[in-house]
């Protein structure tokens, strides 16, 4: 029994490695940045920002309209449901096999679709997708 479970924790030992390895060059490069950055020459030409060798005519941290936001999560949510359609369209295949769970498979997606359409239509008759104006 200790000898499977001995050969089970090695398996992780790469993992470990890799673990280091990453803590350690992101570590390095941070530290490295900071102490080669103390003797940089910088004046206000060096720190300003570049924008195509125009100088620059506002602050770089301009702000967006909330409907562009909107915009953004009702693309992360239709994004989502593909995440969840399709494992569940790979699969189908087999789950069609077993008769008792046929209709219950089709149903859960379909209500699952349905749901989302509700939304989609919401948000088309309260102009989310137009963030323009």
């Amino acid at each position: 029994m200790e000898n499977l479970q001995s050969s089970q924790l090695a398996q992780y030992i790469p993992v470990l490695f890799l673990l280091a390895a990453g803590i350690g060059f992101a570590g390095g490069t941070l530290l490295l940045s900071v102490l080669l950055g103390k003797y940089a020459k910088s004046n206000k030409a060096k720190d300003g920002a570049y924008e195509c060798g125009v100088n620059p005519i506002s602050e770089a941290g301009g702000r967006f309209s909330v409907k562009f936001y909107l915009v953004a999560m009702l693309f992360i949510l239709f994004d989502i449901e593909l995440v969840f359609m399709y494992p569940w369209a790979v699969v189908y295949r087999d789950m069609l096999a077993e008769h008792a769970t046929r209709n219950l498979i089709l149903g859960s997606m379909l209500s699952f679709m349905a749901i989302l359409f509700a939304g989609y239509i919401y948000a088309v008759k309260k102009k989310a997708f137009d963030w323009r104006e």
